[in-house]
C-alpha cells in the first residue's frame, strides 16, 4: 500500500507526517508562503504519497494539493478529535500528533470521507460572490442594528423610512443626524429633499413629516445629543459604502449566473425569474461536481434537511442536525419557503407537516427535505425541473389541490 499523509493545516505553518502501515516515514514543517507549499507538495509526490487528509475543504494549499495529483481527504476538526483515542491512552493534543491521526485515517478510513473534486471556475467565481455578499449583509445587519438603537436612544423621529439601512433612510439620517437639525423640516422641504435623493417610494412627503413629528422625543441633554450625533454620522459614513458594495456585488451574482451552464437546472424551482442569490447560492455550495453527492440523501444531510437519529435501548429521538453546510441549509431552506406560497405540492406537503404538530422551522426542514430529492434528481442528470415530470406534484394536481 502507497504511504499516506496526514497535513495539520495553520496559517503560518503546516506540520506533515508521512507514514506506512501505521509506521511513520517522514516528519516535517512547510511555511504556509509559495516556497513552503511548493515544498510541501514535491516532497509528498517524492514520498509516494497518493493520499492526504487535512482538516479543511479549500484554500490554496488544497488547491496545489489537487493540482499535483495527490487525493485529498477533508477531515472536519470534530471527527479528528473523536479519533485521537484511537492512537494514544493519553488526552495529549499537539499539531505533530494529528498530522499522524490524520495520515493514519488517509489509510484505515479512506472509504468513510469525501475525496475533494475541484470545482470549475465558473462555480468557484459564483462561490465567492455570493460568500462575499453574505459577509457583507452581516456587518450591514449589524450596523444597521446599532444606528437603530442610537437613534431610538435620542432621535427616534428619523426612523420615518421602513428600513433603516436603505439608501433613502441612510441620505435622510445624514442629513438630519439629530433632532435640532429637523426643526424647520416641513412638507415643502421634505419634498425637494425626497426628489433630490431621487426617492422612488409613493409615501406622501407630509406623512413621513407627520410620523417624524409625532415620534417620541428624548430628554437627552445637548451635549449628549452632539456625541449622539457624532455617532450617527460615523455608522451613517460606514453603512452608506457597504450597501453600496452589496448592489454591485448583486449585479455581480446575476450576471455570474446568467452564464452559469446550472442555472437553467434551479430556475423553473422559482416564481420570479429575476431571482438570483438563493439559485446562486444553491448553486455555488453543491458545486459542480456530481461525484460529491452520490445519493439525495448525501445532499440532504449535507444541506441540514435530515434529522440525526438517536437511537439507545429504549430511547427512539431525532434530533436538529447541526453538523452541516450551514449555507446550502439557508438556501434549501429559503427555496422550500418561497414555493410553499405559489407551488401546489409544496404548499400540501408544508400544509401536512403543520397538522402532524411539527411548528414552521420543523415544516420547512420537512419541506426542504422533499424537496432535496427533486433537486438531487435535477442537478445529478443536469436536467432542468419540470413539473410534468414530477409525481407527486401531478398527484397534488389530480386531487385538486
Amino acid at each position: 500500500m502507497a504511504p499516506t499523509g496526514g497535513i495539520d493545516w495553520a496559517s503560518e505553518a503546516h506540520e506533515i507526517c508521512v507514514s506506512e502501515e501505521g509506521r511513520v516515514l517522514e516528519r516535517f514543517s512547510a511555511a504556509h508562503d509559495e516556497r513552503g507549499i511548493a515544498s510541501l507538495a514535491e516532497r509528498l509526490s517524492r514520498a509516494g504519497v497518493c493520499r492526504v487528509a487535512i482538516e479543511r475543504p479549500d484554500g490554496i494549499l488544497v488547491e496545489r494539493l489537487l493540482d499535483a495529483g495527490i487525493e485529498v481527504l477533508a477531515i472536519h476538526p470534530n471527527q479528528v478529535k473523536a479519533a485521537r483515542p484511537r492512537f494514544a491512552a493519553a488526552h495529549g493534543k499537539s499539531d505533530r500528533f494529528d498530522a499522524y491521526v490524520l495520515a493514519e485515517l488517509a489509510r484505515t478510513d479512506a472509504h468513510r470521507f469525501r475525496a475533494l473534486v475541484p470545482d470549475t471556475a465558473e462555480t468557484k467565481a459564483l462561490r465567492a460572490l455570493t460568500r462575499a455578499r453574505e459577509d457583507l449583509v452581516g456587518v450591514r445587519v449589524e450596523l444597521a442594528n446599532q444606528l437603530r438603537a442610537q437613534l431610538a436612544a435620542f432621535w427616534p423621529g428619523a426612523l420615518v423610512f421602513n428600513e433603516v439601512d436603505s439608501t433613502i433612510s441612510l441620505a435622510f439620517i445624514g442629513r438630519y443626524p439629530t433632532p435640532g437639525s429637523a426643526k424647520a423640516l416641513g412638507p415643502g422641504r421634505m419634498a425637494a429633499f425626497l426628489r433630490r435623493e431621487g426617492y422612488s417610494g409613493r409615501t406622501d412627503p407630509a406623512e413621513l413629516v407627520a410620523r417624524m413629528r409625532s415620534a417620541a422625543r428624548g430628554t437627552a441633554a445637548q451635549t449628549e445629543v452632539e456625541a449622539r450625533g457624532a455617532v450617527v454620522r460615523g455608522l451613517v459614513a460606514s453603512l452608506g459604502p457597504i450597501v453600496a458594495e452589496i448592489a454591485t456585488l448583486d449585479a455581480r451574482i446575476r450576471e455570474a449566473l446568467a452564464s452559469h451552464p446550472d442555472a437553467e437546472i434551479f430556475r423553473p424551482l422559482f416564481r420570479d425569474p429575476k431571482t438570483t442569490i438563493c439559485p446562486a447560492t444553491l448553486i455555488a455550495e453543491l458545486g459542480d461536481a456530481r461525484g460529491r453527492y452520490p445519493t439525495e440523501a448525501a445532499m440532504a444531510a449535507d444541506a441540514g434537511m435530515s434529522p440525526v437519529a438517536l437511537e439507545s435501548g429504549k430511547l427512539r429521538a431525532a434530533t436538529f442536525r447541526r453538523a452541516c453546510d450551514k449555507r446550502l441549509r439557508v438556501a434549501v431552506a429559503t427555496l422550500a419557503d418561497s414555493t410553499r406560497h405559489w407551488h401546489p405540492w409544496a404548499r400540501d406537503v408544508y400544509r401536512k407537516a403543520r397538522a402532524r404538530g411539527q411548528d414552521h422551522p420543523h415544516a420547512i426542514r420537512t419541506l426542504g427535505r422533499a424537496w432535496i430529492r427533486v433537486l438531487w434528481r435535477c442537478w445529478h442528470d443536469e436536467v432542468p425541473y419540470d413539473a410534468a415530470r414530477h409525481g407527486n406534484f401531478n398527484r397534488v394536481q389530480l386531487a385538486g389541490g
